[in-house]
């Protein structure tokens, strides 16, 4: 027995002008913009949402864009999609590729933007089969953190209602036609670390007269790898990468200093703050053995929260794309390592579903190497790779995915 939403969401969805989501998907992948200079893509949404009747506001927390349709009685919903791309050389070789050198969209955001439009079009045309509020969000800066929690600062909720249920979706790998839901914790938690190593610099020909920062900063790599090997239960899931160290101009020139740049992934605030303090201490300590003039200077940076699906409201979701696509088509993939600023547009509590949608082309799924689930998700390309390409294909389901989860909470007559 199919549900009214799951009814509803294959009527409102079943003449979708998938040809034009195709080009309005090609456009926004060609033109990336990157954190908080999504002027055009934003742009281009605004537009689209004006179009079908929505009241628009644009610029918000910056970047951002917001679109309200006010359809009588009944909950208010808000359906989010991320803009903002990456600085990655796309190396997809697509006929579409990213014009502006050194930036693409290499998480998919654009595809995000892509299926919100759709959606907004198809639940703006399909008014008279359910009845409450819509709210639909372009957000920026989700690269880097900032773009959900500015668009709350900047009054999005004084602007417009706030919403009683949040929902948002994204791209990953995966064989199209895949639709991944957790209730409860679904993404970890994310914190960026910045370290400085002062030491003394002087000629390559006379180290006994300086102070190797580079020396330091390598035991320093190594040594941050048992943190999670050696301060983390095993029950835990915790992650350290460091993703950047410099140093130096010239081969025969020891520096004055050197810098690393770490990043954290965790699932609990308890072991956040441990190996936070676990970074300070080995820091501190490998400057102190290797005599370095001052203490390194060790800044805790960008974060991301712990993305945690309202249990039931996932549920309801999952099932109505069970309905949807196939019984078989949804999963539960458990908790990623990745992480969202999504929570952040759900202050005090607000109940939100967060999913995602598989979109590697079958094709390329078949022919990658190895049997199991793992093994192919290592060979295809994912999210912030330059050979990232999300299949077309996936462009009418996503936005059939946000209309279904649409409708489990709004009024469906």
């Amino acid at each position: 027995m199919t549900s009214p939403a799951a009814r509803a969401a294959l009527d409102l969805t079943a003449g979708l002008p998938v040809p034009d989501l195709e080009d309005f998907y090609r456009d926004l992948h060609r033109h990336p913009e990157l954190s908080l200079r999504e002027h055009r893509t934003a742009g281009k949404l605004g537009d689209r949402l004006r179009k079908a009747g929505y009241e628009t506001v644009d610029g918000i927390g910056g970047t951002g864009v917001a679109g309200l349709l006010r359809n009588g009685d009944g909950p208010v919903v808000l359906l989010r999609a991320d803009m903002d791309a990456l600085p990655v050389q796309e190396e997809t070789g697509l006929p579409y590729a990213s014009e502006t050198p050194g930036l693409m969209h290499a998480c998919g955001h654009d595809l995000h933007v892509t299926w919100l439009a759709g959606a907004a079009d198809a639940l703006a045309a399909g008014r008279d089969a359910w009845s409450g509020t819509l709210l639909v969000v372009g957000q920026p800066a989700e690269e880097t953190g900032m773009g959900a929690a500015r668009m709350v600062a900047d009054g999005l909720y004084e602007r417009f209602p706030r919403p009683d249920v949040l929902l948002a979706q994204h791209a990953v790998p995966g064989p199209a036609g895949l639709y991944g839901h957790t209730p409860g914790l679904i993404l970890s938690a994310s914190t960026d670390i910045d370290i400085v190593v002062h030491g003394v610099g002087g000629h390559g020909s006379r180290p006994e007269s300086a102070v190797d920062p580079v020396v330091t900063a390598a035991f320093l790599v190594t040594r941050l790898q048992t943190v999670v090997s050696r301060e983390v239960a095993g029950r835990e899931a915790a992650v350290l990468t460091v993703g950047r160290i410099e140093a130096g101009t010239r081969a025969n020139i020891i520096p004055a200093e050197a810098r690393i740049s770490l990043n954290l992934r965790t699932q609990s605030e308890p072991v956040r703050e441990r190996m936070i303090a676990a970074v300070g201490r080995i820091a501190a300590g490998e400057c102190a053995a290797a005599g370095c003039p001052r203490e390194p200077e060790v800044v805790v940076g960008e974060s991301f929260p712990l993305t945690v699906n309202d249990a039931e409201t996932d549920r309801r979701v999952a099932a109505v794309h069970g309905e949807v696509f196939g019984a078989a088509s949804v999963l539960d993939p458990g908790p990623a390592m990745a992480s969202e600023d999504f929570p952040h547009l759900a202050p005090d509590g607000l109940p939100y579903a967060y999913w995602f949608v598989a979109t590697t082309a079958h094709g390329v799924w078949d022919a990658a190497p190895g049997d199991e689930l793992p093994q192919k998700l290592a060979a295809v390309p994912g999210n912030h790779s330059p050979r990232f390409a999300p299949d077309l294909s996936t462009v009418a389901p996503g936005v059939r995915t946000l209309v279904s989860g649409a409708l489990t909470v709004l009024s469906v007559t």
